[in-house]
């Protein structure tokens, strides 16, 4: 049957047939060219880099390292999305939208911001350690800084992820708790937590598949005393020119966050057959006492006054001659990144222009053939195209080197290899949105369409794509957020004629130019609000398309 219909349809044959390549080509090729390199020595098939993970206590210990960074970075992150998406959805407190900004902006910006204010506040020449309380040999690099770094940019994630969820819990079912004389604390554990577990345990999963792929905060904080995986695969490939060696660290790197996220997985399968209905449109909480409240909810202000603090001090850098030494009002380091470095703002803006309409594009694409058609391999289309996001940066960028460095296709050092790498890594969220969406639009809208003698192509452009705008402006912002922050994938790839921003930041940074350094994070962050409030332009016109072809 479904052969059949892609033999009537042949706009949906071509439509499959060049995803399925697409995906197979730039998710699966590189990954398996990375899982091959790992098994070659100079050519010749040996485990012996599998071996030095045993032997060298380099390697063993990197391993370690990762493992527990990512496991406290997911319990501390958990803690305070937790504690902040229950005071923004639950409890009736002030300035709750200023706090939702606050609490979200660090998703944002490049995810080693935080590192780089970690370095103003407490390093060496920092603000607090050195000039406020005169230490002088206080030392964030190594577990504590990566941990705190991590925190502050992964914690936003958790809350994301667990907002939804604590606001979906009727407070009648905590109310009904109580009339029966259970008391605040035996309502919140009996009740409350447990309807929330499957989204903390996803929420966990999430932060500690981040944290383990995360690669521009160990970079600047880990140290030669503290090596982790994703830092260590790419000293192996750009300090020792050992692609082998690098591979099997990133193939190690891989195993644990494939293992997450297939638990997240299915965690998330278990949620969609939970489903709230009548629910109040706000929530308050009865279980939280006047006190516990407005402690939880200093907790929150806490954490919104150190994004204020982080992103302050970043100002403040740029704006000044030398940190630590000069404070002197200057704009030179904007002027660098206006003069000298002004063809890598551009190098940026051109690829995250290009890749993502293209990501936006694709992902809607996706979500429409896996919720609206049948076709043979459905579902290895769904998994392969969500594959990438559960691998590391790291992994990714080892990959698209072994893969496209040499015949047949030689990609690498031009722009197509940074598209495409962005385009394939992060088209998955707007998979997943659009597909959310789609399962709750009618399909009788579009068969009307159909029967009307329109394509699929012309169905999906004219009618399901107006309908899914919101699933596509997630999915655009996304992609355009993510191409304008990412380093750990692209650093594998850019070259003399294609950088980005992302790189020339931790560049900066590692030759002590903090000031530049911070300069560019500012003008990232410029780019992508200002990028966020267009895409929303452009999707509301298509939201008032939709509104007319419902009417």
């Amino acid at each position: 049957m479904s052969l059949r219909i892609l033999a009537r349809d042949p706009i949906l044959l071509a439509l499959v047939f060049v995803i399925f390549v697409s995906i197979a080509l730039f998710v699966v090729y590189p990954l398996v060219m990375v899982f091959l390199a790992s098994f070659q020595v100079r050519g010749d098939w040996t485990l012996d880099n599998y071996g030095l993970m045993v032997e060298r206590r380099l390697y063993r210990t990197a391993l370690w390292n990762s493992l527990s960074v990512g496991a406290v970075v997911g319990i501390l992150g958990v803690v305070i999305g937790y504690v902040a998406a229950f005071v923004l959805t639950r409890l009736d407190v002030p300035f709750r939208r200023t706090l939702h900004y606050l609490t979200i902006l660090p998703i944002i910006s490049p995810p080693f911001v935080s590192a780089v204010s970690i370095l103003f506040l407490f390093g060496f020449n920092g603000l607090i350690t050195r000039q406020m309380l005169g230490l002088q040999d206080f030392n964030i690099y190594g577990f504590h800084g990566v941990v705190w770094s991590q925190v502050f940019t992964f914690a936003p994630i958790a809350y994301l992820s667990l907002r939804g969820v604590l606001a979906s819990i009727s407070p009648t079912l905590e109310d009904a708790a109580l009339n029966m004389g259970a008391s605040r604390w035996q309502t919140f554990w009996k009740v409350t937590f447990p309807l929330s577990l499957p989204g903390v345990a996803s929420a966990f999963l999430i932060v500690f598949i981040e944290s383990m792929a995360d690669f521009g905060n160990p970079l600047v904080l880990a140290g030669a005393a503290f090596p982790m995986l994703a830092p260590q695969a790419y000293l192996e490939i750009t300090g020792s020119f050992n692609l082998s060696r690098g591979a099997t660290l990133a193939v190690i790197l891989l195993l644990p966050s494939l293992t997450a996220f297939a638990i997240q997985r299915y965690y998330l399968s278990k949620r969609q057959y939970i489903t709230v209905t009548g629910k109040p449109s706000t929530s308050t909480s009865k279980i939280v006492s006047p006190a516990m409240k407005w402690l939880l909810y200093s907790f929150v202000v806490l954490f919104g006054l150190i994004v204020v603090l982080f992103y302050g001090v970043i100002v403040v850098g740029a704006l000044t001659q030398v940190w630590g030494f000069n404070y002197t009002f200057t704009l030179d380091h904007f002027a660098y990144v206006f003069q000298v470095g002004f063809k890598t703002v551009t190098d940026t803006l051109i690829i995250a222009i290009i890749s993502t309409p293209v990501s936006g594009l694709l992902g809607m694409i996706i979500a429409f053939l896996i919720v609206r058609r049948q076709f043979p391999g459905k579902s290895a289309m769904e998994f392969g195209s969500i594959l990438s996001y559960a691998v590391p940066g790291t992994v990714v960028g080892i990959g698209y080197i072994l893969a496209f460095n040499g015949p047949p296709i030689i990609l690498t050092g031009t722009l197509i290899i940074l598209v495409l790498a962005f385009v394939f890594r992060y088209v998955p969220v707007g998979i997943q949105s659009g597909i959310a969406i789609l399962r709750q639009i009618d399909p009788s809208i579009e068969e009307a369409a159909q029967n009307l003698g329109a394509s699929t192509l012309q169905t999906f452009r004219k009618v399901t794509l107006p309908l899914i705008a919101p699933a596509f402006f997630t999915g655009l912002v996304y992609a355009f957020v993510r191409a304008m922050t990412a380093i750990s994938a692209a650093i594998f790839l850019v070259s003399a004629n294609w950088n980005l921003m992302t790189v020339q930041i931790l560049n900066q940074v590692g030759s002590g130019r903090l000031g530049v350094a911070a300069a560019y994070s500012i003008l990232v962050i410029v780019i992508v609000l200002a990028a966020i409030g267009l895409i929303g332009l452009f999707v509301g016109r298509m939201t008032r398309h939709s509104s007319m072809v419902r009417f």
